[in-house]
């Protein structure tokens, strides 16, 4: 065990070591977007590098220069003008590529659509020109709360058409969360439907709008897409259906040039305080940044790959890797609206095999569940079409990478684990699959133009083989902008912990060849007898256990050692109902986290459990989690995919006696 003890402060655990490589297959090197020199290439000039991902777009007004620094507040390609929307769309279809598919759409009862290039310029031209008939202006902000449709990113792609930036909130969030957003904002206008399907069945929206407008007097208008058919409440003067309004508007609407920092989305993240953060970002950098590392890291060829991000819309990765940088490079992809085991546990590769997706984009916490599933759901099905596998979302602990690799990708399919946030806009560190030989369960190195460092406490960098804290070092394209109305927010938030440089809240290690590894948010620290252990640590040595599929791990009070480790574990099979198999399997379990990490590192209790509390997007709720071990009061669980599995899992944890930490 590493143990890295940080000068001026506590130790930080650099704990797993990881041996397995993999070289990128030669006939995918030979043939990748990226080639080893571009590392080079940025390091010698930077700024010129992210100007040559920019020129790849299709600019009004060339920029007078690429940066403008005053710490903390960037400004990228000053001077220089775009249309967002003209260069995802309308740029394909003069240059000939009109009948491209856009998407292949699938919804979740099997309905299927298929969107070409021009198909999407019309709904787009037409949803711009239905906004602009209900007075939405540059600069006014409008609302978007929608299941997966292709509506959504016609109407997403609106908005940027007319300067008007848009705040997708999750389908899955709350009445009152909404409110909160549209507030924060000051939406004028609502987009959104009559509900999505959601495990087999319909699952409402417009009510949830309606109830978050009772606090919303300045929406004047909801635009309200047909969906599922379902009886919706309607305020006449103020809602009005998407095809009584949009699908009459002209085909043609003429686009105007924006300012490179002109406000494209505000999207809200979860906060230390109970307000959400609204993350603003704007146009030229960002659609750089994100069409750059959708080019590169992804090794896409427009004219051959089908590419899926399996995610859902709501998320910054809906943002950039399904609407923004996969239609800027002119990609086909596939858009599904639903669950993945709906109607059955093997709907995702059927729609593998029948679009044939070329590249699978998807988060950890899902190839986790496919893994407690079972690899049967996957045989039988073609896959041979898939060439690349990415992970998003959280860590991925080295089993899951490597079953994915063994089970998705057939041994052959180079895997690129991707770590970002919402505040980057875009990927940062990610193996780039043509040159990276990857390692399970590692990030690897910052990509080209990208300045990213591991520190201790003192902001000193770490050497190999050590833990710290990731920050990024230099200004980026798709950064940030601000917290919108909070600019003190934002420089407290991201810049006051390093003051010369953006800490981005997760721990992480060198290893011993220096390439880093994430170990998730700082928050996610456990202080066990003064050695400060990371959950995911934790979590992958567990996960490494051939009868675990999934596990979350969490810090709990102990008047003994300060803070003890408490492990929620589903597992493969029968153990987790049969209490003398379980108890002997907890056993195995703590043993196997002291082997592969250390005695200090065994969990005090072990919950076996069928289930763990997710979002509707599969993300764990870890502050759930931590509520049930210090036995507090519940927060929210209106996002939860099943509210009820929180109950069930306290009564486990009460019905689990302590074991000694060591």
């Amino acid at each position: 065990m590493a143990d890295e003890t940080v000068p001026g402060g506590e130790s930080l655990a650099a704990l797993l070591h990881e041996q397995r490589r993999f070289e990128p297959p030669a006939a995918f090197a030979a043939q990748a977007n990226a080639q080893p020199g571009i590392y080079e290439e940025a390091a010698a000039d930077r700024l010129r590098f992210w100007e040559q991902q920019a020129e790849r777009l299709e600019w009004g007004q060339r920029w007078e220069r690429v940066l403008d620094w005053e710490l903390p507040f960037a400004k990228w390609f000053v001077g220089g003008k775009l249309n967002v929307s003209v260069n995802c769309v309308d740029r394909h279809v003069a240059a000939g590529l009109g009948e491209r598919v856009a998407f292949h759409w699938e919804g979740e009862p099997g309905d299927t659509r298929t969107i070409t290039y021009a198909d999407l310029q019309r709904m787009v031209c037409q949803a711009a020109n239905a906004l602009e008939s209900l007075g939405v202006r540059a600069g006014d902000t409008v609302a978007i709360y929608m299941p997966m449709l292709p509506e959504t990113v016609a109407a997403m792609l609106a908005c940027a058409r007319i300067g008007a930036p848009h705040t997708v909130v999750f389908g899955g969030f709350s009445a009152e969360a909404l409110a909160g957003r549209i507030q924060d904002c000051d939406a004028r206008v609502v987009i959104t439907a009559d509900g999505g399907y959601r495990r087999g069945a319909p699952s409402g929206l417009k009510p949830a709008v309606d109830e978050a407008l009772q606090s919303c007097p300045n929406v004047r208008s909801v635009l309200v897409v047909r969906r599922t058919g379902q009886d919706v409440a309607w305020q006449e003067g103020r809602d009005v259906w998407w095809h009584d309004l949009v699908e009459r508007q002209p085909t043609t609407h003429e686009a105007q040039l924006f300012d490179a920092e002109h406000p494209l989305y505000i999207m809200y993240t979860s906060g230390t305080t109970a307000k959400p953060k609204g993350i603003l970002h704007t146009s030229g950098g960002y659609l750089t940044h994100v069409s750059a590392t959708h080019r590169l890291v992804f090794d896409i060829k427009p004219e051959q790959d089908v590419f899926w991000t399996a995610a859902d819309i709501g998320w910054v990765t809906g943002h950039s890797y399904i609407v923004y940088g996969p239609l800027a490079n002119g990609t086909t992809s596939v858009m599904y609206e639903g669950t993945p085991d709906t109607p059955a546990r093997d709907r995702w590769w059927q729609i593998v095999e029948r679009y044939k997706v070329t590249i699978l984009y998807t988060a950890p916490t899902t190839i986790r569940t496919f893994m407690k599933w079972g690899e049967q759901h996957l045989e039988g099905h073609d896959l041979s079409s898939l060439r690349l596998l990415g992970s998003v979302g959280e860590p991925i602990n080295p089993e899951a990478w490597m079953w994915y690799r063994r089970h998705v990708g057939g041994e052959r399919c180079p895997i690129v684990d991707t770590w970002w946030q919402t505040e980057t806009g875009g990927i940062m560190i990610s193996p780039l699959p043509g040159i990276t030989a990857t390692k399970p369960g590692a990030a690897m190195r910052p990509l080209p133009g990208i300045s990213a460092d591991v520190v201790d406490d003192q902001g000193r960098s770490v050497g190999n083989g050590q833990g710290g804290y990731l920050v990024l070092t230099e200004p980026w394209p798709g950064m940030l902008r601000g917290i919108w109305g909070d600019p003190e927010r934002y420089r407290q938030t991201y810049w006051s912990r390093f003051p010369n440089w953006y800490f981005a809240g997760d721990g992480a290690k060198r290893d011993e060849d220096g390439d880093i590894w994430l170990l998730g948010r700082v928050d996610d620290v456990m202080n066990v007898s003064g050695h400060r252990i990371s959950t995911t640590e934790v979590e992958h040595a567990l996960v490494g256990h051939p009868a675990v599929a999934e596990a979350a791990v969490v810090g709990a009070s102990d008047p003994t050692t300060g803070q003890a480790i408490v492990a929620f574990v589903t597992v493969k099979g029968e153990a987790a109902d049969d209490p003398s198999a379980g108890a002997v399997l907890v056993g195995e379990l703590r043993n196997h986290v002291a082997k592969e990490i250390g005695p200090i590192a065994k969990p005090r209790q072990i919950i076996l459990t069928p289930e763990l509390p997710k979002t509707r997007s599969g993300k764990i709720m870890r502050r759930l989690l931590r509520d049930v071990a210090e036995h507090r009061e519940l927060g929210d669980v209106t996002t939860l995919m099943d509210p009820t599995v929180v109950n069930m899992i306290g009564e486990k944890l009460a019905q689990t006696p302590p074991n000694e930490q060591e």
